[in-house]
């Protein structure tokens, strides 16, 4: 696979977006109710006063992640929480900056948390997370007959389109349904 071509920024709000509606106070697809919310916050921040945001985020990102892989882990593909190694590597580089950039996340992480609608598709737009493109493409978008996947038409590729759309995906669960977006990997 050729260099990832991926704005990471974007990548961690559209895990964080995904990572929120998920919860179990908003369309409960995974087994944390409200981490990213107030509720979170107040439970957190006094162990973690400036980077309680991103801890949050790193436990809800693994909750979720994992109930993705117990509900369905296609082979030889990806989903917004296993993308390819080289991508995840870069990912977790940045890390540390995000930390101490914390004050700058702060006003994205205030929306997130006072979040209350269940449509995935609505937040990503305002977030502005998602181009028309990309809506496009969730127009093609089906779960598979037994409902628990959304596979992605086209192999996937290291590039916003490419995270944007197993992102997107999402949208074709419904609350208390989680349907699991994924994309093969191209492997000729």
């Amino acid at each position: 696979m050729t260099r990832a071509r991926i704005d990471f920024d974007r990548l961690l709000k559209l895990r964080l977006v995904v990572a929120r509606v998920g919860e179990m106070d908003l369309a409960k697809w995974w087994n944390t109710r409200g981490q990213l919310s107030r509720l979170g916050t107040a439970a957190v921040r006094r162990g973690f006063p400036r980077t309680h945001y991103f801890s949050q985020a790193r436990s809800v990102f693994s909750v979720a992640g994992f109930r993705c892989r117990e509900v369905f882990d296609p082979p030889k593909s990806v989903t917004l929480w296993q993308l390819p190694d080289t991508i995840e590597e870069e990912f977790e580089a940045r890390w540390e900056r995000w930390l101490d950039q914390a004050d700058q996340w702060k006003p994205f992480f205030n929306e997130l948390e006072s979040l209350k609608e269940v449509e995935l598709k609505t937040v990503l737009h305002f977030f502005n997370l998602i181009t028309d493109e990309d809506v496009e493409l969730f127009s093609q978008l089906r779960r598979s007959a037994e409902g628990r996947a959304v596979p992605i038409p086209a192999p996937f590729t290291a590039t916003d389109r490419g995270v944007a759309s197993l992102a997107l995906g999402f949208a074709c669960g419904e609350p208390g349904a989680l349907a699991v977006p994924y994309a093969r990997l191209d492997t000729a």
